[in-house]
């Protein structure tokens, strides 16, 4: 069968990347489809039969458009792109999927913005009001992620309060423990995935629910961790869920500072983590107000009016 060259024209930038450290990216992409990966000069040249190239050519258009968007290609990066390739199937890095009304999209320019923050860093904490977006939107980006493989599991974790992060005094299984804490999270994810697609990837383990607790002593690798309600985390319980984060994973982190249910607020290591890790390489931080409201119109006006009982001095003082 002919070996022939095609030439696939790149940034230098994004041309190391896909070759990777000592041309080790290159090496998995030449050993998946027998094709000759060789960097001359302002692109990716690739010599092969018409099938091995054509495969190769989008694993390397794939692995260059992350490089562009200004994020890391790692060598799991390349494994992910190789699969899909072979398979036909995933979609855009960073695309969203639809959910029972239709697909999923920003409706604000703070969601956007949240969203290509999302997509961009592997650290994201998303802080604001109730009804913004800011769960719904990571979920969607994590199950996003996980239909195309870009990781191996979505991990959704809120601190259990009202229970005091003791829950083995309820009845039932864990699933059963949890469920009433996660509300919110499964009715997002039932709404993009459907009920039996969300049912099956959980009980496959490729979706979990949990209490923060259940967090400790864990390395989460090539996983997108969703952090909810992280408002009511305390500053130590924060530091560990963000320590555990392993090779391949993302985090995102929600929660709105203005609803802290903690005995004492001042102990929520929420604003804690985002006063000492903003503007760190690799950490972005997304901030939504009372106009980026997407449920009833009366809430926009709900929360603008506590916002403004707040800034008043308290008569009593």
């Amino acid at each position: 069968m002919s070996r022939t060259a095609e030439f696939v024209t790149l940034s230098d930038t994004a041309a190391r990347a896909v070759a990777g450290p000592s041309s080790r990216h290159a090496a998995l992409i030449e050993d998946a489809f027998d094709v000759l990966v060789e960097t001359p000069g302002g692109g990716i040249s690739l010599t092969g039969d018409v099938r091995g190239r054509a495969s190769a050519k989008r694993v390397v258009e794939a692995l260059a458009l992350r490089a562009e968007r200004g994020l890391e290609v790692a060598e799991a990066d390349v494994r992910v792109a190789i699969g899909q390739a072979r398979t036909g199937r995933g979609s855009p890095p960073g695309a969203l999927p639809s959910g029972r009304r239709g697909p999923v999209s920003p409706r604000t320019p703070a969601q956007a913005r949240y969203l290509d923050t999302l997509a961009k860093c592997d650290l994201v904490f998303g802080l604001g009001p109730a009804g913004t977006g800011k769960t719904f939107l990571a979920v969607a980006a994590g199950v996003g992620a996980l239909l195309r493989g870009d990781v191996e599991r979505l991990i959704v974790s809120r601190p259990a309060v009202e229970a005091g992060e003791r829950l083995g005094f309820l009845p039932g299984d864990l699933t059963e423990k949890v469920d009433p804490y996660m509300a919110p999270v499964w009715e997002a994810l039932t709404d993009i995935l459907g009920v039996d697609q969300f049912r099956r990837r959980r009980e496959k383990g490729e979706i979990e629910l949990a209490p923060i607790a259940f967090m400790r002593g864990r390395t989460l690798s090539h996983a997108y961790v969703i952090v909810d309600e992280a408002q009511n985390c305390s500053r130590m319980q924060m530091r560990m869920v963000l320590t555990r984060l392993g090779e391949g994973a993302k985090m995102v982190v929600t929660g709105d500072p203005s609803q802290i249910d903690l005995p004492h607020p001042r102990d929520s290591g929420l604003a804690h983590a985002v006063s000492l890790l903003e503007g760190e390489k690799g950490i972005g931080v997304a901030r939504f107000g009372p106009e980026d409201v997407v449920r009833h119109p009366l809430v926009e006006r709900i929360v603008r009016a506590y916002e403004a009982d707040g800034r008043r001095p308290d008569p009593g003082s």
